[in-house]
C-alpha cells in the first residue's frame, strides 16, 4: 500500500508549492489546512483533503493515519510551541510518522528566541527522523505580509538598514521539500536554503519599481518605529515581536550568506528576484 505524504499548511505560500511539486512527482498527497473545503477548491481530486488544526486534537487521527512522511511548518499565529504544537507532534509519532521535513529559518542556531528553534529541538527530542529546511526570507513575504504597503503606499517598510538578504522563492523551497520527501538520504540533514543573489532593500525596491512602472521606496524605519507602526497597522503583538526580532537579525547580516543547496538538491538554479517580481506583478497592481 502506498502511504500518503502529508503536507500541513497546504494553503500557505510554501505548503501549496510542496503539494504541487509532490503531485508532479506522482506522489500520493494528503493536503491539510484549517479549511478542508478551500483545500479541495485549490487542488481538486488530485489530493486527499483533510482539516487539520494544531490546537484541535479532534483533527489529529484523520490527519496522521497511515502517514510515514510529512511536511510541517509553524503557523505564524502560533508562538507557544509547547502548548500548541507539541501535542500534535506527539500524536503524529504515535500514529507511525517516521520522517518530518520542517520549514525552519536560516541562522536558527544563533536565534534561539525564535519559535522555530523550539520546534526543531522537540522534533529531535522525540527521535523522529528530521530534515530541517533552514530558509532565508521568502520572496513571497512581499506579496503577502508586505503586499498592502507596496500596493497602497508604494513603500517597503522594514528596519534592515544596509544589510543584504539572499531571498528565496517559495517555489524553490517546494521543490527541495519534494526531493527530501520522495528520495532517500535526507533524514538527519539540515539544509540552508537561499536564492543565488543577496540584495539590499534599495536594490529590491529598484527592481520592483522597474517591474511595476512606478516608484517603490525603501523606508528603513528604526526598530522601535517599525514595531509600533506594524502593530498600529493591525499586526498582532506576538507576530509583530517575532517579525521585529527576525529583521533585527537580518540587520546584523544573518540573511546575507548565499548557499548553492537549491541547485545541488534540485538540479536547477534558484529563481531570481526579478523573475519573482514579474511572476507576481498582479499582486501589487
Amino acid at each position: 500500500m502506498l502511504h500518503p505524504i502529508l503536507v500541513i499548511g497546504a494553503l500557505g505560500n510554501v505548503g501549496a508549492e510542496v503539494v504541487k511539486q509532490l503531485l508532479t512527482r506522482g506522489g500520493k498527497v494528503r493536503a491539510s489546512d484549517m479549511n478542508e473545503e478551500k483545500v479541495r477548491e485549490r487542488f481538486g481530486s488530485s489530493v486527499e483533503a483533510v482539516r487539520f488544526d494544531f490546537t484541535d486534537p479532534k483533527t489529529y487521527e484523520t490527519t496522521f493515519r497511515g502517514v510515514e512522511k510529512m511536511f510541517i511548518l509553524r503557523p505564524p499565529h502560533i508562538t507557544n510551541i509547547k502548548r500548541d504544537m507539541v501535542p500534535a507532534i506527539d500524536a503524529a509519532k504515535r500514529a507511525g510518522v517516521k520522517h518530518v521535513v520542517f520549514l525552519s529559518l536560516i541562522g536558527i542556531e544563533n536565534t534561539k528566541y525564535v519559535p522555530h528553534y523550539k520546534v526543531e529541538t522537540y522534533l529531535k527530542e522525540v527521535n523522529l527522523q528530521t530534515t530541517f529546511l533552514r530558509c532565508s526570507f521568502f520572496m513571497q513575504n512581499l506579496n503577502t505580509t508586505h503586499r498592502k504597503e507596496i500596493k497602497e503606499r508604494n513603500e517597503i517598510f522594514v528596519p534592515v538598514g544596509n544589510a543584504k538578504t539572499s531571498f528565496i522563492d517559495a517555489r524553490d523551497i517546494g521543490a527541495v521539500s519534494a526531493v527530501a520527501l520522495t528520495q532517500d538520504g535526507h533524514a538527519g540533514k539540515n539544509y540552508d536554503l537561499t536564492g543565488s543573489e543577496a540584495l539590499d532593500y534599495w536594490q529590491t525596491a529598484k527592481i520592483l519599481s522597474e517591474v511595476l512602472g512606478r516608484e517603490i521606496k525603501y523606508k528603513n524605519p528604526n526598530l522601535i518605529h517599525f514595531f509600533l507602526e506594524t502593530m498600529r497597522r493591525g499586526t498582532p503583538f506576538m507576530f509583530a515581536l517575532v517579525m521585529t526580532g527576525l529583521y533585527t537579525s537580518t540587520r546584523f547580516g544573518m540573511a546575507e550568506p548565499i548557499t548553492n543547496e537549491v541547485e545541488k538538491l534540485t538540479g536547477k538554479k534558484p529563481i531570481t528576484f526579478r523573475q519573482y517580481a514579474n511572476d507576481y506583478k498582479e499582486s501589487w497592481v
